[in-house]
């Protein structure tokens, strides 16, 4: 629980970031917007098309009487369009962040900065980054399609098809939202796919607070397009956890409360030493010399 904590943590962490540089709030909007659209006469069509599909698909009801063919055909529309919305909140975060390649670069190295003085740069042209980010998309679709194939049949089970199956795939969406996300700030560190799956499925749990909040917000119209700039800005900083950078600034920080950089106090702070004697130096007492008297022996 403290893990799923955490992630949430990070993901509120990022909106509140943005929304104290509105400038990047702005930037970050854009390609959300562009996509949204597309997104949306695509749903709109699979809703009134549905209908169609599921009766093409299922010829061999025709002859059934009522209400065994409207009960077929309407859960099978359901399950299209859950299929399809499902295909889409995953699916929304990989093109938005393909058609926002530059922008969500500049946020994410923008965060950095601010959290760690310095944002870890690949080298690679911008061309090679968005082939890079558009292959990685590919083989996440491709993971995400065989669960949604595998979650669509488990479907039609009695009882868990309707409360199970969904919770999973509320889980699955999330896992992979999270990596897609986090995929921006990784990949210009160089880690590849590969090792981000793995940085991911060491702290599953973190991954799923982060990830699985999002995609039920993302279900809201426009709501992906407001929270995109903010879950970017968090995954950045969830990627620095995962990478170990957040412990070792803060090893780096108590390093420099604890030895005040040479010469400082607990909280790093500079501190003018002084030379304190506890007694004052002693002093030769000066000598009294006397006239010899008569009696002086």
């Amino acid at each position: 629980m403290r893990e799923i904590g955490a992630g949430f943590g990070y993901l509120l962490q990022g909106q509140k970031w943005v929304a104290g540089h509105g400038r990047w709030f702005g930037i970050g909007l854009l390609p959300g917007l562009v996509t949204f659209v597309l997104y949306i006469g695509a749903l709109v069509g699979l809703f009134y098309g549905a209908d169609d599909l599921t009766a093409w698909a299922t010829p061999f009801a025709d002859g059934w009487g009522s209400p065994w063919q409207g009960l077929l055909r309407g859960t099978l529309t359901f399950l299209v369009f859950a299929l399809g919305l499902f295909l889409a909140v995953i699916t929304f975060t990989a093109v938005t962040l393909l058609v926002g390649q530059p922008f969500y670069e500049s946020l994410s190295e923008a965060v950095d900065r601010a959290e760690g003085g310095e944002a870890p740069e690949s080298g690679r042209s911008l061309m090679r980054e968005l082939w890079i980010s558009a292959r990685d998309s590919v083989r996440v679709l491709a993971r995400v399609a065989l669960y949604g194939v595998l979650l669509f049949a488990a479907g039609f089970l009695p009882v868990v098809g309707q409360t199970v199956v969904p919770a999973i795939g509320f889980c699955v969406s999330g896992f992979f939202l999270t990596e897609e996300l986090t995929a921006v700030a990784l990949q210009r560190r160089d880690i590849d796919f590969k090792e981000r799956l793995g940085l991911l499925r060491s702290r599953r749990s973190l991954a799923l607070g982060f990830g699985v909040p999002l995609t039920l917000l993302f279900l809201v119209p426009f709501v992906a397009v407001l929270l995109m700039p903010g879950a970017v800005a968090g995954a950045t900083l969830m990627a620095r956890d995962l990478n170990g950078e957040n412990a070792a600034d803060r090893d780096r920080d108590r390093e420099q409360a604890e030895g005040g950089e040479g010469n400082g106090d607990a909280a790093g702070y500079p501190v003018h030493q002084q030379q304190y004697q506890p007694y004052p130096p002693t002093q030769p007492q000066p000598q009294t010399y006397r006239q010899p008297g008569p009696y002086s022996s």
